[in-house]
């Protein structure tokens, strides 16, 4: 496979940070091939605020392309008529799926129409998965012939790295709290996450509270309840600084949010906390991953989770972590 071409609608932040394992696990199956991220309907992140993170990864990015619209294109050759060895279409309209087909290529996959147009199927079967980066390493199964393991972490450049040493220097072991979310019920009480701090701080390690600009107004509040507490992310950076953070970090412990993805991309050992939302649908595609959920403590909502099974389950991310 010297060419591969993938195909997307758009992309906007939070798919493109879910999507990072996806790219990170075709690079592995594939470390030779010039990879071809297309967004035939739209914009993707991947020109703007994620195209730091593409370094390796991917050769080549279009957007707007106007692929994938109307039926009209099955008459048309996309992309001028250049060929790809492989083609894999990540969404599941038939219509779309059968204008990508005119593409030359070698191999074409698709879960469209039951992977009815696909070239190969996975064989772990054709059942749709629940999550979204499940869907999108079934896509690698079918290609690649072979189960696709959770990827490495993405590499990221050395300025951003650097600039990760500079705010979180060696020394120290860090452990990160993310305590924000899309959606306040996603939330496990911030009180709880204080509380994880101190008894952090007491055992040697510095807590590092990882919070964007939705969560500045708990900023003063972790600052009285944690004086030792770190809050390295200003309202500027972006998910490539929180990812570059991410691997000073031990451990972290998030909510179901896009922080929770950008620090399993980044190959953190995360304690990921879920309520009413499914864990099967949203667990991050983290190497060491464990999820506590509030069903399993008789409640739906977040704040049915008690302290100390997360403070158990971090401790046990941090005596078999690698990290300093």
């Amino acid at each position: 496979m010297n060419s591969i071409l993938v195909y997307v609608g758009l992309d906007l932040v939070g798919d493109g940070v879910m999507k990072l394992p996806f790219l990170s696990a075709l690079r592995r199956l594939y470390p030779e091939a010039r990879v071809t991220w297309l967004a035939g309907q739209g914009k993707t992140v991947y020109t703007g605020l994620l195209a730091p993170l593409l370094t390796g990864l991917v050769d080549e990015v279009i957007q707007e392309a106007g692929i994938g619209l109307s039926a009209w294109e099955l008459i048309a050759r996309p992309l001028d008529g250049r060929r790809f060895d492989l083609v894999i279409d990540t969404q599941r309209r038939v219509v779309t799926s059968l204008i990508l087909k005119r593409i030359p290529h070698g191999k074409f996959i698709s879960a469209s129409a039951g992977w009815a147009l696909s070239d190969a199927v996975p064989a772990s079967g054709k059942a749709k998965r629940p999550s979204m980066i499940g869907q999108m390493f079934a896509l690698l199964e079918a290609a690649s012939g072979q189960p696709v393991a959770v990827p490495p972490p993405v590499r990221l450049a050395p300025d951003l790295l650097a600039e990760a040493e500079r705010r979180l220097a060696a020394g120290p072991r860090y452990v990160g709290l993310a305590p924000g979310a899309g959606g306040k019920h996603k939330c496990w009480p911030l009180g709880n996450y204080l509380d994880i701090g101190v008894k952090l701080a007491a055992e040697g390690f510095v807590p590092v509270f990882l919070i964007g600009p939705a969560e500045r107004d708990w900023e003063t509040g972790i600052r009285a309840a944690l004086p030792t507490a770190l809050l390295p992310l200003t309202d500027a950076d972006g998910p490539p600084v929180t990812m570059a953070l991410g691997t000073r970090l031990a451990a972290a412990i998030a909510n179901d949010s896009g922080t929770g993805h950008m620090l399993a991309a980044a190959g953190v050992p995360l304690l990921s906390l879920f309520g009413p939302t499914s864990p099967d649908k949203f667990a991050p595609a983290a190497e060491r991953l464990k999820v506590i959920r509030a069903q399993d403590f008789g409640g739906e909502e977040m704040s049915a989770i008690p302290a100390e099974p997360v403070m158990a389950g971090l401790r046990e991310l941090l005596v078999t972590s690698s990290r300093s």
